[in-house]
């Protein structure tokens, strides 16, 4: 089979190399599934870098969420086991963690539906328990994570503001349902949320960004506000400052959804499901703006990586590269 596998630490479009390898042999408890699409996600580009918290041996192949296909024909959604990521014709998985796809979405839309609105599922829901009315920011907005939580965030009832960082992916956030829009190229993050808000300030602040992105939080969130921190996509890992948050009287949350894999198996599977009936009734709909062949993968991960691409981008193993014959 080919798959994409990483021999040394470096910018993805560097070090991710095509190759053509036999396919994994899953372990005990684990399964084979043939790989239907793969999301692009932020950490494969930190693991290509040798940068997240997760180090897989070398060589490894990134790719950590996919929809793939068991034996019997199942559509499941999985995390892959490493190094037997997901850029690749075939990837195992744990069978305890499958995840049905849901109907209504295709293979690219549903891969999306894992990791990036599980995250914003528990980091919404469970973690700053966002209510209907209240305002909501989100950094990012028209990111893969960000446009997740800007979903959920509509869909439970509250005014989400968009915070984004130039025209097309302002003009990202407004299609996926932002009240407001804040383009942080030309105008002041800060002074735009609050008059937005009267003044108040957001009550819940959703941040996959850090540096800048937090600084502008601290200063923009409402009395009884909740920060939830959820990654450091600027590269830049800010020190709250722990005084102005007693002096605000606001809250700070972090969120490492992977945990609950360990720590709450039971409420991952639940959260699938409130994802899944959302799916349903078309109140979420994962943002795929690009699907590529494997080939492309890994100038994919690196725009990614660069900050250059909207919503998602899913890696189609079985897609023909434009031209070729069908």
């Amino acid at each position: 089979m080919q798959a994409w596998q990483v021999h040394e630490n470096g910018e993805p479009g560097e070090v991710m190399r095509l190759a053509d390898v036999a396919p994994p042999t899953p372990g005990d408890g684990q399964v084979l599934l043939r790989v239907r699409a793969a999301n692009i996600n932020f950490p494969d580009a930190l693991m290509c870098r040798g940068q997240y918290q997760v180090r897989p041996p070398l060589p490894f192949t990134p790719g950590v969420e996919i929809c793939g296909e068991t034996e019997d024909g199942r559509r499941v959604l999985a995390n892959p086991a490493l190094p037997h990521g997901g850029f690749a014709q075939y990837a195992v998985a744990d069978s305890r963690a499958l995840l049905s796809a849901p109907d209504a979405l295709d293979d690219a839309e549903a891969a999306a539906l894992h990791i990036g609105y599980q995250t914003g599922w528990f980091g919404l829901h469970r973690r700053a328990r966002l209510e209907a009315g209240e305002t909501l920011l989100v950094h990012a907005a028209a990111g893969g994570v960000g446009s997740a939580a800007v979903q959920l965030g509509k869909a439970a009832g509250a005014t989400v503001i968009g915070v984004v960082g130039g025209t097309e992916k302002a003009a990202v956030a407004r299609e996926l349902g932002c009240d407001v829009v804040v383009d942080r190229h030309g105008e002041d993050v800060i002074a735009a949320v609050k008059e937005a808000t009267g003044g108040r300030g957001a009550d819940v602040i959703y941040d996959p960004v850090g540096g800048q992105a937090y600084a502008q939080s601290a200063k923009a969130v409402a009395f009884e506000g909740r920060i939830v921190v959820v990654g450091f996509a600027s590269g830049t890992i800010p020190s709250p400052a722990l005084n102005h948050a007693l002096v605000k009287n606001y809250a700070i949350l972090g969120l490492h959804w992977g945990l609950y894999n360990t720590k709450n198996p039971k409420l991952v599977q639940h959260c699938h499901e409130q994802l899944t009936e959302l799916a349903a009734r078309g109140a979420v709909k994962p943002l795929v703006s690009e699907r590529v062949p494997l080939t492309g993968a890994a100038d994919a991960v690196q725009r990614v990586a660069d900050g250059r691409t909207t919503g998602r981008v899913a890696v189609v193993p079985e897609q023909q590269e434009k031209g070729a014959a069908a």
